[in-house]
């Protein structure tokens, strides 16, 4: 493949999120789904040696039948000019113009960290990672991918709402929200940037929501980090609302009606 450098390059594109998709100057690549494996796994796993690769692949099979697999699948992709891998001794990688839209989700997860504010940060990474796909390799690529973009999510969020950005830090949160709903701190944050804002009522009513979730759902209450987030705000209404003990100096009225044959009832 031409190098990145190279001005004439294709524009090749390998996207695993949310289905796999090679493109080629933005034009599809049919590709066969055990090809697609092979290309997919070595885009996730970059500088794997093919020992490891087969064993990934082919887990059921010995090594040297895996390894066996994996040249032919590997001269098969080769015989495409639109093949996205380049071998380096005993590893094989994609190549250097191919742009891998999970890259994309770990540049913009470290850029926020860093204390940056992407404009684009809320919508990378929205899908899944190959779904539909069930080997373990994915499953446990896919797990990684969805905790580092509610983490970046998150990151996000605390972020505007440091800069004092609440409709930024709101959108975020939001789409963590969205992303987990039984997640707790996407709704604390939540919470938190209603509060800043000075919308009470908004953020009593956001508690409340996510209380009734999680009862529902996994029959427990919000912890103590987000119960104390609204202490200030509804320590008045509970002491409005609290019932005061009765004084026992002061007499007591029966509020049940008497009836007519009552002795106590006067008659006319």
């Amino acid at each position: 493949m031409p190098t990145a450098g190279d001005p004439s390059a294709p524009r090749v594109s390998l996207h695993l999120l949310g289905g796999f998709r090679l493109l080629h100057d933005d034009a599809p690549v049919v590709v066969p789904r055990g090809l697609q494996r092979v290309i997919a796994v070595i885009g996730l796993r970059p500088g794997a040696t093919r020992s490891h690769l087969a064993g990934l692949l082919w887990p059921e099979a010995s090594e040297e039948r895996a390894l066996s697999s994996l040249r032919t699948a590997l001269w098969r992709l080769r015989q495409d000019p639109c093949c996205p891998l380049v071998t380096d001794g005993d590893t094989v990688r994609l190549g250097d113009a191919v742009h891998l839209d999970v890259d994309e989700l770990v540049e913009i997860t470290a850029r926020v960290r860093d204390g940056e504010l992407p404009p684009t940060a809320s919508n990378t990474g929205r899908h899944d990672l190959l779904p539909g796909w069930y080997e373990d390799w994915v499953l446990l690529e896919r797990e990684r991918l969805r905790q580092l973009r509610l983490h970046m999510l998150e990151q996000l969020a605390g972020n505007h709402l440091a800069a004092g950005r609440h409709g930024e830090a709101l959108e975020a949160a939001l789409e963590a929200m969205a992303a987990e709903p039984l997640r707790e701190t996407p709704h604390r944050l939540v919470v938190r940037i209603h509060l800043a804002e000075g919308n009470a009522f908004e953020a009593v009513h956001a508690f409340y929501v996510y209380r009734d979730l999680l009862l529902r759902e996994l029959r427990l209450e919000p912890s103590p980090a987000m119960c104390a987030l609204l202490d200030d705000t509804l320590a008045p209404i509970r002491h409005a609302t609290r019932r005061q003990p009765p004084d026992p100096r002061r007499p007591t009225v029966d509020p049940t009606p008497h009836s007519p044959s009552s002795p106590s009832r006067h008659r006319p």
